[in-house]
């Protein structure tokens, strides 16, 4: 087997080698650039022109995949310690320049919509193959947190007939003939109305009830027709739960988690961190001043690891925000006052203007949250929190989970949930019911805060929206 770039560019030289990946550049007939997609750097192969013939010579075309063995040795040139002196190249797979031409694997700059719309070719660009190298590197980072933590992994449903968040908005799955009128459920598959999963949040809850603490981490959907930066059809969540756990605990497990997450890439993902950054800088050299962020992408990672996060109440968040001068000179689009549901300027406003830092509300209204948070005793709120973050907004919510069973029975129906669609889940309330809370962090979510990328559909491999199920 070859070795693999990111390897061999940290060895000494070397008698004889073997490496393959693809071409990105061949230089004066001689300097070829190599890439294995292991890291963001290419490794130099020379070649002696007079030691190969014309047909492979005439293959090394940008895209083209090739294997080559020669010796290492140290490079004469700039930019790299050492390079492969090639005494044997095979093409592997050749590369049609003129078709080159349409793609974006031609050499030159192209729009995120361009590469968006070559899916299946995106990843062999440096911006997404650093994008999909921290993806995957967050994805491990995330099991082995919970992993040392004494968290057991636990898969949810992807087929359930529980919406769990009663947004409504779900993906029907069925096997009944298409434009039927009339509907016989227990004709269907299930026997009854299911539909792809929103959350695993309800079934992890089983799980920490006899486990102590259990976590899910898999892909969620949501049939909402929204064609924005933030949204998509179908997304990764994470969602630990903790038995004998009040939400302060819940508070403390999410910022504890998300500064290790951050951390892990600060050290596992240096280069390609640092190449993202240098992107964005770039980037926002072209935007007017007071649309510029304040931090760079690193500093930002550093910012959120260092610090504190601040802790406040909603009751306080609103009071803040009536406070505020955009409020006074009425910036906001959204009015506030106590009881809406605080929208995205709202929790920019929190994050980097007032605090500067991570912001944890708790305490929400119970008619803006869900059908399962703990009931606080003033009547009002419930033990819900979310954490915002600098250029992202909310990137974890949770709660503490209503286990009191007769509590719970009256939120159903407040909630109009026919309590035979979750009996199982009251019945967990009947027998050794425990305190308990847990949270969502949505992956996709993390990625752009991580990789600075500002729309979601670049942070997942192959983004599902209104209209778009490529690849």
């Amino acid at each position: 087997m070859s070795n693999r770039i990111v390897d061999v560019i940290k060895m000494e030289p070397a008698k004889k080698i073997e490496v393959s990946g693809w071409v990105r550049s061949f230089r004066a007939n001689k300097f070829i650039s190599l890439n294995d997609g292991s890291c963001m750097a290419s490794l130099q192969v020379v070649i002696d022109p007079d030691n190969f013939d014309i047909e492979t010579i005439n293959g090394l075309n940008t895209g083209a995949s090739i294997w080559v063995s020669g010796p290492l040795v140290e490079s004469l040139g700039g930019g790299q310690k050492t390079e492969i002196s090639a005494n044997e190249i095979r093409i592997i797979g050749n590369s049609n320049p003129e078709e080159l031409q349409k793609t974006i694997l031609q050499p030159k700059k192209h729009s995120l919509e361009k590469l968006r719309e070559q899916g299946h070719l995106r990843m062999r660009t440096n911006l997404f193959g650093a994008v999909f190298r921290i993806r995957h590197h967050m994805s491990f980072a995330i099991h082995k947190y919970f992993n040392d933590k004494g968290f057991f992994y636990i898969h949810t449903p992807i087929i359930t007939g529980t919406d769990a968040e009663g947004a409504g908005e779900t993906f029907r799955v069925t096997t009944l003939p298409l434009g039927k009128k009339e509907v016989d459920n227990s004709q269907d598959f299930f026997g009854k109305p299911t539909h792809l999963t929103v959350s695993g949040q309800l079934e992890a809850e089983l799980a920490a009830l006899a486990l102590g603490k259990a976590y899910t981490f898999g892909p969620t959907f949501r049939a909402e027709n929204s064609n924005t930066t933030r949204h998509l059809a179908e997304f990764w969540m994470v969602e630990p739960e903790i038995a004998f756990a009040d939400i302060n605990d819940d508070i403390d497990l999410g910022e504890d988690f998300l500064k290790y997450l951050i951390n892990y890439a600060l050290d596992k993902c240096q280069e390609d961190l640092k190449f993202l950054n240098e992107r964005a800088l770039k980037e926002e050299e072209q935007l007017p001043k007071e649309k510029r962020n304040e931090l760079s992408l690193i500093e930002r990672m550093k910012m959120v690891s260092s610090n504190k996060f601040e802790r406040i109440s909603y009751t306080e968040a609103i009071n803040i925000l009536e406070r505020s001068k955009p409020n006074k000179k009425k910036k906001f689009k959204y009015p506030i006052e106590w009881g809406v549901d605080l929208q995205s300027e709202h929790e920019k406003f929190l994050v980097e203007k007032h605090f500067k830092k991570p912001v944890v509300i708790v305490d929400y209204p119970a008619s803006i949250k869900a059908f399962y948070m703990r009931e606080n005793d003033d009547g009002k709120t419930v033990a819900a929190m979310d954490i915002l973050f600098p250029g992202i907004g909310e990137i974890i919510g949770g709660s503490q989970r209503e286990e009191r069973y007769e509590v719970l029975q009256k939120k159903c129906k407040e909630f109009k949930i026919p309590e035979d669609a979750i009996w199982w889940y009251l019945e967990t309330r009947k027998f050794g019911s425990v305190p308990h809370a847990g949270f969502g962090l949505g992956f996709e979510r993390l990625m752009m805060f991580v990789t600075g990328m500002t729309n979601i559909r670049d942070v997942i491999p192959f983004p599902r929206t209104p209209n778009n199920a490529e690849f």
